[in-house]
């Protein structure tokens, strides 16, 4: 059995099952190895207990009563109270064929069991799920992800920048570091920079490393990218925001170095400072344009 870090306290799920069989199946897997096992029987009971227990690892039936379990996943991938790292199960009764396996995935699953379960593979499978889970916990509590959007804060995002820049140094790769905020407008909701922070992180690649910085404002690490490439990452986050109905128009700003090969580069620092400037810039000059190279201001501000 994984323990948490510290062996503090035991590792709670929460199952979200109306079939009776089924929560007891899975609950004499999971109780015999120390999990303490937390049930419900709707979708809208799972996204409330979710939000007071916090448990480690959730386990979904596909067929709620009142919601469909990938619409409970998506819910809770989408909440940042929640987390993006705590890993969320689908179970099924029905088909468990490869469409059901891909919509499962493409909800935020992290597995996908139909039955009968394999309580051996279960526990396999949950055992390398929490494993990651705590590695992020830590981070977390190293200061190093914000434990509110799951992002980098400004010392992790430091830490793991060197990380990326020694390894595109080693092999000549370009490199970007990209600050962006939405457009300063009247009357702007509170809540917008958060659904950005959220945008970011969940459509963001796998490979860039993104952080929040505070006031609405977000750096983007994104290697082997160069210039075009910002503007086209930039245009799709816009994109992707207007097709949220709450964010209406909204529009972006963004300020970014890039360098083609980070070998005859300055140091990653002082392309965060760069790209920051830059945003800076344009967020008060909007009129010449949203996305700005650091290299693209006027002389005297670099």
């Amino acid at each position: 059995m994984v323990e948490v870090q510290g062996g503090a306290r035991p590792i709670v799920v929460l199952i979200a099952n109306d079939q009776e069989w089924s929560a007891r199946s899975l609950e004499s897997i999971l109780t015999p190895q120390g999990y303490t096992v937390v049930r419900v029987f709707t979708g809208q009971q799972a996204l409330q207990r979710a939000r007071i227990a916090r448990p480690d690892l959730v386990i979904l039936d596909a067929q709620l009563p009142d919601l469909h379990g990938l619409e409970v996943c998506r819910q809770l991938r989408a909440d940042p109270l929640f987390g993006p790292t705590t890993p969320i199960i689908i179970t099924t009764a029905g088909p468990s064929g490869r469409s059901a396996r891909l919509a499962a995935y493409e909800a935020g699953a992290w597995g996908f069991f139909g039955q009968p379960l394999d309580g051996e593979e279960l526990l396999a499978r949950l055992g390398t799920f929490l494993s990651a889970k705590f590695e992020a916990d830590g981070l977390r509590d190293a200061a190093m992800l914000d434990t509110l959007d799951g992002l980098y804060t400004l010392k992790g995002l430091t830490r793991r920048v060197k990380e990326i820049a020694s390894e595109a140094a080693r092999h000549g790769r370009p490199l970007a570091v990209v600050a962006i905020s939405l457009a300063p407008a009247p009357g702007l909701e509170p809540g917008k920079p958060m659904r950005l922070g959220a945008l970011l992180r969940t459509h963001g690649r796998s490979s860039d490393v993104i952080a929040h910085l505070g006031e609405g404002e977000f750096l983007v690490v994104a290697p082997g990218t160069v210039g075009d490439g910002v503007k086209r990452m930039v245009h799709r986050f816009e994109g992707l925001l207007r097709e949220d109905p709450a964010s209406g128009t909204a529009q972006l700003v963004a300020g970014y170095s890039a360098v083609p090969d980070l070998r005859v580069a300055a140091e990653p620092s002082v392309l965060l400072d760069q790209a920051t400037t830059a945003l800076r810039y344009v967020a008060t000059h909007r009129s010449r344009t949203s996305v700005l190279a650091f290299e693209e201001l006027p002389a005297t501000l670099n």
